[in-house]
């Protein structure tokens, strides 16, 4: 969402922004109960790729700038309000408070050319534990799209972090919008998922995609990738629908398609 009138391109990012930006991201993803209210307190900041390489050398200070300013906000919605100095009478107030001992915020590049220069998106969660019901905040800066809407697949974050080793891309686009995923692990369960049903790529689609709707493996030995199908509706390999149940091998860049509902393009590093 425009501030004060900003327009792209019109100024470059500083940390003031980028603060006030997680500020309004926890306020949005606030999940109320009857006698409390939580805070989302874990951040991921995605920059365009020239912002991210020009702040990388400050992000530690940034941060605890940050933690020190939600700090004070939930601080202060926690305060009793006041008539005349006295504390005004009435029903007891909701507690404010986030779900784990501290906040995190982490900073990425944006991998996927949704970012533009000067601008911010960030996703969050209420702690690193999925939260039933919870699909988590995310916010933008300026108006490329709706100001709130679903987050990433809950379990996103850990692969969107730089690893030492990443042995291959997932780029698609779900309900939740672009998505890149990093393969850092040799066994990866592709799906809807659910409590019960936890996976390591998360789509975010209807009931055409299986809860588990595909694995992808990797032979540690060889580096060769390999896929098979789980799903009720079927899963394509360039084009090409596989038999449930049989692995196929992949290729250096295959396109796999999900039910009839979305496709990923997968790529070796």
């Amino acid at each position: 969402m425009p501030q004060d009138g900003q327009n792209p391109g019109d100024a470059r990012l500083n940390g003031q922004t980028i603060v006030e930006q997680l500020i309004r991201n926890m306020e949005v993803g606030k999940f109320e109960m009857a006698y409390t209210v939580l805070f989302p307190c874990i951040f991921d900041v995605y920059l365009h790729p020239e912002d991210h390489a020009r702040l990388s050398g400050v992000f530690n200070l940034i941060i605890d700038d940050a933690k020190r300013a939600l700090a004070a906000r939930v601080a202060k919605l926690n305060t009793p309000p006041t008539v005349l100095g006295m504390k005004r009478l009435g029903k007891a107030a909701k507690e404010y408070k986030i779900a784990s001992r501290d906040w995190v915020i982490d900073f990425f590049p944006d991998m996927v050319g949704t970012v533009p220069l000067g601008d911010v998106e960030i996703h969050s969660e209420l702690n690193e534990v999925d939260q039933p019901g919870f699909r988590g905040t995310k916010t933008t800066l300026m108006d490329r799209e709706p100001s709130v809407t679903s987050t990433r697949p809950a379990g996103a974050r850990h692969t969107q972090k730089l690893a030492d080793k990443v042995f291959a891309e997932i780029r698609y686009e779900d309900d939740s919008g672009p998505q890149l995923y990093r393969v850092i692990q040799n066994h990866i369960r592709i799906g809807r998922g659910g409590a019960d049903v936890p996976m390591d790529l998360a789509l975010y689609a209807n009931d055409e995609v299986s809860r588990e709707h595909l694995v992808l493996r990797r032979d540690a030995a060889t580096g060769q990738f390999y896929v098979t199908d789980q799903s009720t509706n079927g899963t394509w390999l360039d084009g090409k629908r596989l038999k449930r149940g049989i692995e196929e091998p992949l290729a250096a860049k295959a396109e796999i398609g999900v039910g009839e509902v979305l496709k990923l393009v997968f790529e070796v590093k």
